[in-house]
């Protein structure tokens, strides 16, 4: 099957799980064409089955803002028509459906018809999704998808209660391929954030508003406090002065470890203790799995996609929105002793194999097949 995949190619849970979706399709034998603006960054290396189509918008003095959903969209005519393809697969719905639709469109005018699915992944519905300048574009795009998918049952009763959709969302998780966290714990690496056999929590994100980045720091000051701790702080982005500024006003600042963005992630995790996710919403939690692949319990909210995900007193704790007294306090209670956190981490390891790739990119392979065959009734 040639399909098309449409995504965000930066960091980011929508544009990872779309890149890894293609890698996995392409090594099933599927012809992956990714259509974004660059190349997205997982896709580090050849791989066999998998096409890149970079799309590039003029800069004219005209526009304020680059018409990049236009340049978007005549990429798509042009890709399905020259290489053939069975379906198009758009990550995170703005402004992907919409010019995913506009593309059908232009299409089936020129005798070629391209189904598409769209699948939502969070803030394209929950914040974006929300702005009156985008709905009513939002809801149609949905409602012409050829199907539409959700991350999480969370997402799905969202998705259904703010744009009031007729169309049916089928549930299909995030996922990871617990092979690639097969990664060996190096001593010597933790040696070297932990000098003095300190355990190490870790927060990844991309430090927006929504993800409550001071609240981390405000957990580990009370960790810290009761027991010797560092805290690896991985990802960049608007709340890194606000996140400064705390660490120096709480004096936590020599204990905190800033790495910034990284691509794979596995190797700081495979040194870490503990994962804390205090977000105000998550649809779903990637980083939170990632981390339970790498056998690290969770410290996490209980909004949104994460009780789908981080069992509560089994994975890890869920705590509500901004209450880091209680966070601290299971956060303390895991890293109590080594019996504890071996069973923590067991636990969250048995979780994420509920997760792999191998039994959700069947539920993906289902939908494409139904998709096209229902294409070759049109």
């Amino acid at each position: 099957m040639k399909i098309g995949i449409v995504c965000y190619p930066t960091f980011g849970g929508s544009g990872v799980v779309a890149t890894e979706l293609g890698k996995a399709l392409a090594l099933k034998g599927h012809q992956i064409h990714f259509i974004t603006y660059s190349q997205p960054f997982r896709l580090s290396y050849f791989t066999e089955n998998i096409f890149y189509h970079e799309v590039t918008v003029s800069d004219y003095p005209l526009f304020e803002y680059q018409p990049y959903e236009s340049a978007l969209t005549s990429k798509i005519v042009d890709v399905v028509k020259h290489e053939g393809l069975d379906l198009l697969h758009v990550h995170y719905a703005i402004p992907h459906a919409s010019a995913a639709l506009m593309a059908k469109d232009i299409l089936a005018s020129q005798n070629v018809y391209i189904p598409f699915i769209t699948t939502l992944h969070g803030t394209d519905i929950t914040l974006v999704g929300r702005d009156p300048a985008f709905l009513p574009v939002i809801k149609y795009s949905l409602e012409k998808s050829d199907a539409v998918t959700s991350v999480s049952e969370s997402l799905r009763k969202d998705t259904i209660d703010i744009f009031h959709l007729q169309k049916e969302i089928e549930v299909i998780p995030n996922f990871i391929d617990l092979r690639e966290y097969n990664v060996k714990f190096d001593k010597c690496s933790r040696h070297r954030y932990a000098t003095n056999g300190e355990k190490i929590m870790i927060h990844i994100s991309n430090f927006r508003k929504v993800k409550r980045v001071e609240d981390v720091l405000r957990v580990f000051d009370k960790v810290r406090k009761k027991t010797p701790c560092k805290l690896i702080l991985v990802g960049d982005g608007p709340e890194r002065p606000n996140i400064d500024k705390l660490c120096r006003e709480l004096d936590t600042c020599g204990d905190i470890i800033s790495v910034g963005k990284i691509a794979d992630p596995k190797d700081v995790l495979s040194i870490a203790d503990l994962f804390i996710l205090p977000s105000e919403t998550e649809s779903f939690g990637l980083a939170a799995l990632e981390a339970m692949a790498m056998k690290i319990p969770v410290i996490s909210t209980n909004t949104g996609g994460l009780p789908e995900l981080n069992i509560n007193g089994v994975t890890g704790y869920m705590s509500n929105v901004g209450d880091v007294d209680d966070m601290a306090k299971n956060a303390l209670h895991i890293l109590s002793d080594a019996e504890t956190l071996t069973k923590f981490r067991e636990r969250a390891y048995k979780r994420a194999e509920d997760f792999d790739i191998s039994k959700i990119l069947k539920d993906y392979e289902n939908l494409y097949n139904i998709v096209v065959k229902n294409k070759a009734l049109v």
